[in-house]
Parts: structure tokens; sequence; C-alpha cells
């Protein structure tokens, strides 16, 4: 009854907390009104969360944090040489094509992410099948060295968690 009733409780919490900071003067309308929003929204967008993630292995997961973490750092020292630097060698952009062997919908979105959070690169598209992805890389040295870094460092680690 209650999984029924409360179908995502976190996202329920979630709202009816962020509708009583936005809305300060704590009254009983207010508190009505939250409480209206953490039932009805979660039941209202059911349809649109995927299947339950299974996480499993955090150690694995707290590594790969600390690994994207650490490549945030050091592509944003990449991109901005590249884009300051003068005489040096200019970045050359361009497409790689990561063969993927991740097919769990929650490690694709975690996937997802992670390029996009990396200063330089950005997820620009999924085959249909799943079968690859297609990135833009702001500096372009090693077309297949990318690929395996890719594929090493996220793809494993995220096969590790989610599947």
């Amino acid at each position: 009854m209650m999984r029924r009733l409360f179908p995502a409780p976190l996202l329920s919490l979630a709202l009816v907390a962020l509708w009583l900071v936005l809305n300060n003067p704590y009254s009983l309308g207010q508190w009505l009104m939250a409480l209206l929003l953490g039932v009805v929204v979660p039941l209202l967008t059911q349809s649109l969360r995927p299947t339950r993630a299974r996480f499993r292995h955090p150690w694995v997961a707290f590594k790969l944090f600390m690994h994207v973490g650490m490549d945030v750092i050091v592509w944003n020292w990449r991109v901005l040489r590249g884009t300051l630097g003068r005489g040096q060698r200019m970045p050359q952009g361009g497409f790689v094509t990561v063969p993927l062997d991740l097919r769990d919908p929650s490690g694709l979105a975690v996937l997802a992410a992670i390029m996009c959070v990396i200063p330089g690169t950005i997820w620009s598209e999924l085959a249909l099948d799943r079968s690859a992805l297609l990135v833009h890389m702001f500096d372009l040295e090693d077309a297949q060295g990318e690929i395996e870094l890719i594929k090493h460092r996220y793809e494993r680690p995220l096969m590790e968690i989610f599947e």
C-alpha cells in the first residue's frame, strides 16, 4: 500500500522540502500543497522513471568518482592551455566512436553525465542499439587512446557497478 502511494519516497520528500524552502511562510496551506505535490508528482511521473538500478560495488563507485574528479581537473587545465596558448600547437577537436559493452540504462545515464561533466568532452550520440557512442573531444591527439581511456576508465567500472 505504501509503495503504491509513494513509488519514490526520496523524490516525495525532496519535493516537500523544496516547496517549503521556496515558499517561506510555513502556513497550513503551504504544508498541504507541499504534501499534495509530494504525493501526486511521483505518481504522475512514475512511468517516466527507468527500471530500478541495481547498484553494487560501492568501492568501485567511489574510485570512479575520484577518477572523474581528477579528470575534471586535468581536462580543465588542458582546455585552458588550449584556449590561451599562442604559438603552441592549437587543439584539434574531433569525434570518436566508442564501441560499448555497457547496456544497463542507468549505467549509460551515468556515462552520459560523466562525458558531459568532463571539460573538453561531450556525449554526442548513442547508437539505436546502444552498441556505440559518439563523443566529441576538444583536443583529440590519439583517437584510439581516447577510446581505450573511456572504455577502461569509465565503462568497465560502470559495468561492475550496474550489471
